[in-house]
């Protein structure tokens, strides 16, 4: 039985399915999961991530991490976490960057966060070669706190799906999934029950309002992690800076946008970052965060423009490659401003690089 046909019935018997569990579903389901069975990543697969359209990116954030290491004092030991390292590029690119400083190396513990099992197996093979050896744990809990930590989250807010909520002429009501006379799927209204908090920022009747407890929860579980050890964490993702109203909700099948409703656990289904909720759970948990900053100035900081140069001088014959993939990654119609970066830190006193005022 497919999994459309098993989420069609355990909605026709137990009723309509929120739209964040219809995407832990789709994700994540042990038999059919996207995830869980079939990840595509690349530019063969169904979506292409920023490691993988520039080594520079990777690069870049290594660099950060050294610069980062340096600033906490140059730990004998520190803790390098990757949550939802994909097929491991970004890592990968990142070490070999980090080779500037062999002392930062030799302080590494590499520890990855990927609940895909076939991702897993596409990172061991990525850093086979590379200066670290990695280990894998389960989730943030599992992290020990007794050497600081440097936390890279790249693209992984987005996997984190949200609740839908609609305003209506008559009030409020709640997009859920559930299946039509033939056993379809199909989205549908459904009046709240139990607790919702209704936005303070403008919506008009006919905007959806996004909420994810799931978001929320990375933040404040990256803040407890960091305050516990000290150290910062990087996420990088495309979403909101601001709370707003919008339906985010899209699935890609071979770079193209599908139906979410149409093959479930086929296509990769993804929701905008909540940036402003993730950051108030981080304060909540009691760390520091900065502000958001678009990529392409976050990448400007960090000497995006300075490699990329280098990269040109040293092969004149991907002068053209090299600047399509810079623009990709920095101009402001492609990912450069859609796409944003922000730290969570402790201690206060911390400065992290590339957010100085």
């Amino acid at each position: 039985m497919s999994l459309a046909e098993r989420l069609a019935r355990e909605i026709a018997l137990t009723g309509p399915m929120t739209v964040s569990d219809y995407v832990t579903r789709c994700l994540h389901d042990p038999q059919a999961g996207y995830y869980a069975t079939r990840p595509a990543i690349g530019a063969t697969g169904d979506f292409i991530t920023a490691p993988m359209i520039s080594q520079m990116f990777g690069e870049l954030v290594g660099l950060w991490a050294v610069e980062l290491w340096r600033r906490l004092g140059a730990p004998e030991r520190v803790r390098l976490i990757e949550v939802g390292p994909g097929d491991g590029t970004l890592m990968a690119d990142a070490l070999r960057a980090a080779r500037l400083d062999p002392d930062f190396l030799a302080a590494l513990d590499l520890v990855l966060i990927e609940p895909s099992g076939p991702l897993r197996q596409a990172q061991a093979r990525t850093l086979t070669e590379s200066d670290a050896h990695p280990r894998w744990v389960a989730d943030l809990s599992r992290v020990e706190t007794d050497a600081p930590v440097i936390l890279i989250a790249n693209e992984v807010l987005d996997c984190l799906p949200a609740r839908q909520f609609v305003k209506t002429e008559d009030g409020w009501a709640e997009r859920c999934v559930g299946v039509t006379d033939e056993g379809g799927l199909t989205f549908g209204l459904k009046a709240i029950t139990g607790p919702f908090r209704k936005p303070t920022y403008p919506v008009e009747p006919g905007q959806t309002v996004e909420v994810s407890e799931q978001q929320a929860n990375f933040g404040r579980d990256v803040a407890t992690l960091i305050k516990a050890a000290s150290g910062a964490a990087l996420l990088i993702d495309y979403g909101r800076a601001r709370p707003e109203p919008g339906d985010t909700l899209q699935a890609l099948r071979r770079h193209q946008k599908v139906d979410p409703l149409a093959t479930p656990g086929e296509a990769d289904l993804t929701q905008w970052a909540d940036f402003p909720t993730v950051l108030e759970a981080a304060v909540r948990a009691g760390a520091d965060v900065t502000g958001t900053m678009a990529q392409g100035e976050f990448l400007g900081r960090l000497g995006i423009g300075v490699r990329a140069d280098a990269l040109k001088a040293g092969r004149p014959d991907a002068e053209p490659v090299i600047d399509r993939q810079l623009a990709r990654l920095t101009a402001d119609d492609q990912m450069g401003t859609l796409f944003k970066a922000c730290a969570i830190f402790s201690p206060r006193t911390l400065v992290v690089p590339a957010f100085e005022h």
